[in-house]
């Protein structure tokens, strides 16, 4: 059903679902016992691309990925190897599209990614190390 929202332009905001999607599975209900889901939110950026796949569209989902990993570990305390990983991976992607964007696109992007990068050097692990790394990569270029 998204990918036919997406692929046609259906409602207002055809970003929504996905958004959606991507909050419930990286930032659940820990009240109701939800669980994360790295793969069913990864689901949710796939299932744009194959619909639309327009590159700002994209990013801004990969960065919405980002912001929300990095928000529910910094508010729950959550630290699990895999979900810091993916956390990682996505951030590296987003930086790596958002680098095809057109300059006067990248800006805000790049902030939101900073933010992010800030935040998860409180998480240990060499999460925030790892964003660094990447994150001169791509200032180099």
């Amino acid at each position: 059903m998204l990918y036919l929202h997406a692929r046609f332009g259906l409602g207002a905001d055809v970003l929504k679902p996905y958004k959606e999607t991507i909050d419930r599975w990286l930032w659940p209900d820990v009240l109701r016992n939800q669980n994360t889901s790295v793969a069913k939110a990864k689901e949710a950026i796939s299932s744009y691309r194959k619909a639309v796949g327009e590159p700002a569209a994209l990013v801004e989902l990969m960065v919405f990925y980002c912001e929300q990993a990095a928000g529910f570990c910094s508010d729950v305390g959550y630290q699990d190897d895999g979900y810091f990983d993916a956390l990682v991976r996505m951030f590296e992607k987003a930086l790596a599209v958002t680098d095809q964007l057109p300059v006067s696109d990248r800006g805000a992007l790049i902030a939101r990614l900073e933010k992010v990068r800030l935040v998860s050097h409180n998480f240990g692990y060499g999460v925030g190390d790892d964003m660094d790394s990447i994150l001169s990569r791509y200032k180099k270029t």
